[in-house]
C-alpha cells in the first residue's frame, strides 16, 4: 500500500479556492475625513494580496473601520463581488470573506422563512445574514472552511471569525488603538501603524519551532492571529476572543463494522460537499492513499453527472532515473499515480519541474511563505 505525502486538495478552476481580506478599525480616528488616503491603504493591503484572487475587488471605509477584499469566484461568477453589504432595520453590515461553507443549502431556507431576501447565490450573503439572525454565536452552524470578518454597525463591533481546525489564515495586530487584519502578514505591513520588526519570541519560533509555528503566533513583533476554533471581537469596550470550538477526546465505543461504516460515509459526505461549484473542479492526485481515496470519491460523483474529474500529479524531470529509496518516500509516486488514472475516469496532467526552473522560483517560493504558514 502506498502511503507518499502528496497533496489531496479538491481545487476549483486550476486553483486551491480562496480569496484575500484585510482591513482596519479604529474607534477614534474618522477615517471618512481622509477619505482619499485610507482608502489607498485599503487598496495597498489587497494588492499585497492579490495572488489569492483577482476575479473581483472591493473596498469598504466608513467613519471607524474599513474594509478590503480580492476574490477567486467560486460561487455566484457574476454577483459575488465583496464587500457585501446589508441594511436591516437602519443599521449596517458588512462582511469580506475566504472559504467556502458546506451546509449552505441547509441555512438558506430558515433564513429565508424568516424574512431574508439573497440577492446572490454565495455562501457570503447566507454567512451574513445568520450572523444577523442568529447572533454572534451563530458560526456553530457552519460547515466548512472560513476567515471571515463582519462589521456590525448596529453595535459598533468588528468580529473576526476563523474556522475550527485553523485551514484559512487570519492575522491580527493592535497597535495605538488601532486594529489591523488581513489574510497573510504581509496586507498588515501596508498599514502605517504596522511594521516589520523581530524580537526575542520572534527568534525562538523561528530557531525554536521552525518550520512549524505556534498557534496564534505571527512571529513577527506584535503580529497574531485568530486561533482555530475562535472569534475575536473588537469594540469601544476593547479586544477579547472566544472560543467556539475545541476538539473533544471521547471513548470509541462503535464495533468494527459500525466504524467502517460511519468513517466511510463521512470521508465521502466530506468530499461531495466540497464539490459545491460554479467552475470546474479538479484534485491534485500523488497516488497516495489520501489524494487516490479523495480522487476516487469525486470521479465518481462527477461520473454519475456526466462529467470527467480533472487531476494533476506532480513529479521532477528524470525522477525515473535519478530516485533512490528512503525511509521518507520508500517508492515513487508515478507508478500509483498510473494506477489510478487506468481506473478512474479522469482527465489528467502530468507535472513536471527540473532543478534551473526550481531555483528560479526561491524568491517567489519566500515570498509566498511570509504568509505565516497560515493554510491558504
Amino acid at each position: 500500500m502506498h502511503l507518499s505525502g502528496g497533496a489531496f486538495y479538491l481545487i476549483s478552476q486550476w486553483g486551491i479556492c480562496m480569496c484575500g481580506i484585510a482591513g482596519f478599525c479604529n474607534y477614534s480616528i474618522d477615517y471618512t475625513q481622509n477619505e482619499g488616503y485610507w482608502n489607498d491603504i485599503l487598496i495597498n493591503m489587497r494588492k499585497s494580496i492579490a495572488h489569492r484572487g483577482s476575479d473581483n475587488v472591493g473596498e469598504y471605509l466608513r467613519k471607524h473601520v474599513g474594509f478590503s477584499h480580492t476574490r477567486l469566484s467560486i460561487r455566484d461568477l457574476s454577483y459575488g463581488a465583496q464587500p457585501i453589504i446589508r441594511n436591516i432595520d437602519g443599521a449596517e453590515y458588512v462582511i469580506v470573506y475566504n472559504g467556502e461553507i458546506y451546509n449552505t443549502d441547509d441555512l438558506v431556507p430558515e433564513l429565508k422563512e424568516a424574512g431574508y431576501i439573497f440577492q446572490t447565490t454565495t455562501d457570503t450573503e447566507v454567512i451574513l445574514y445568520a450572523y444577523i439572525h442568529y447572533g454572534i454565536d451563530f458560526v456553530d452552524k457552519l460547515n466548512g472552511i472560513y476567515a471571515f470578518a463582519i462589521w456590525d454597525a448596529a453595535l459598533e463591533r468588528l468580529v473576526l471569525y476563523r474556522d475550527r481546525v485553523g485551514v484559512k489564515p487570519l492575522f491580527y495586530a493592535l497597535k495605538n488603538n488601532t486594529i489591523v487584519f488581513g489574510s497573510e502578514i504581509k496586507a498588515l505591513f501596508c498599514h502605517p501603524e504596522i511594521k516589520p520588526e523581530i524580537d526575542m519570541e520572534s527568534y525562538r519560533e523561528i530557531f525554536g519551532i521552525g518550520p512549524a509555528r505556534t498557534s496564534g503566533n505571527g512571529v513577527f513583533k506584535g503580529i497574531s492571529e485568530v486561533k482555530p476554533g475562535q472569534y475575536a471581537v473588537f469594540s469601544r469596550a476593547g479586544f477579547t476572543t472566544v472560543q467556539y470550538w475545541g476538539l473533544e477526546s471521547r471513548v470509541h465505543t462503535d464495533d468494527y463494522r459500525q466504524t467502517v461504516e460511519k468513517v466511510s460515509f463521512l470521508v465521502r459526505d466530506a468530499v461531495r460537499r466540497q464539490m459545491v461549484s460554479d467552475v470546474p473542479v479538479c484534485s491534485f492526485l500523488s497516488g497516495g492513499i489520501d489524494s487516490s481515496i479523495v480522487t476516487a470519491v469525486a470521479s465518481d460523483y462527477l461520473t454519475e453527472k456526466g462529467v470527467k474529474l480533472n487531476t494533476f500529479s506532480f513529479d521532477f524531470k528524470d525522477n525515473s532515473i535519478y530516485f533512490r529509496s528512503n525511509a521518507f518516500q520508500p517508492e515513487r509516486d508515478r507508478p500509483f499515480v498510473d494506477i489510478m488514472i487506468r481506473k478512474y475516469n479522469v482527465n489528467h496532467t502530468y507535472l513536471e519541474c527540473d532543478e534551473r526552473l526550481l531555483a528560479g522560483l526561491l524568491y517567489t517560493a519566500v515570498d509566498a511563505g511570509f504568509a505565516g504558514h497560515g493554510g491558504y
